[in-house]
């Protein structure tokens, strides 16, 4: 594995590490400022929206999340990752548990100080 695609590993586990701790400015951190995210029968989603999304539910619940890696490959300042992704929300308040999945493919940006970072996500988790 080369050492692109060991640090965008790293990313997604920072991604999901800091969801889980409802650590808003972590996750805004590993994307680009243009992030865009699509998502199956809704509306294109940016970075405002996303932070806006987040704050919404954080605190009321206990996000899991877990990718297994398909496919990734990184060229140059670009880069792909096809990955399922697995998903579990439970409420603080009932207990309530939530689990979604699929398959999602994230394209990421590496800055010229070398950093990856997510810059397109196609959700398609249900």
């Amino acid at each position: 594995m080369s050492p692109d695609e060991q640090q965008i590993r790293q990313l997604i586990e920072q991604w999901n590490l800091r969801t889980a701790q409802g650590d808003l400015d972590g996750v805004l951190s590993l994307m680009t400022d243009d992030a865009v995210f699509l998502r199956a029968g809704a509306p294109p989603m940016d970075k405002k929206a996303f932070a806006e999304g987040f704050r919404a539910w954080s605190g009321k619940a206990r996000i899991e999340s877990r990718h297994e890696f398909k496919d990734l490959h990184a060229s140059g300042d670009t880069a792909y990752a096809w990955a399922q992704l697995s998903v579990a929300m439970t409420s603080k308040e009932s207990g309530e548990k939530m689990q979604r999945a699929g398959p999602v493919l994230t394209v990421f940006r590496k800055t010229p100080a070398g950093k990856w970072l997510l810059a397109r996500d196609a959700n398609l988790i249900s």
